[in-house]
């Protein structure tokens, strides 16, 4: 797996490998609006992780996870915050694909 140095050049190389949706985090499912799709956890996969930290701001962290679905034929991006910013749906949604 790559590492990158910042959120942005992150963004921009996985978007460059294919990875060109946005996913957004509901209640108990991924939601990418561009193609009305709702994804639950057993029907995608996190192909990558990334985490980043301001080090102007400590408490500005940011993780990326590269996202791709083989029965809808998607890979995209979520962006979430990370640490006590992190949103609470989020760990619960990756929880529930440890378990699958």
């Amino acid at each position: 797996m790559k590492v990158y140095s910042t959120l942005v050049e992150a963004i921009n190389d996985l978007t460059t490998r294919g990875y060109t949706f946005n996913f957004n985090i509901k209640n108990n499912y991924l939601e990418c609006p561009t193609n009305s799709l709702k994804l639950n956890p057993n029907e995608f996969e996190i192909d990558e992780v990334h985490r980043f930290q301001d080090m102007s701001d400590v408490d500005n962290e940011s993780i990326l996870f590269a996202i791709s679905s083989l029965q809808y034929n998607v890979k995209g991006l979520l962006v979430n915050a990370y640490s006590i910013y992190a949103d609470a749906t989020l760990a619960a949604l990756v929880a529930q694909l440890k378990n699958l």
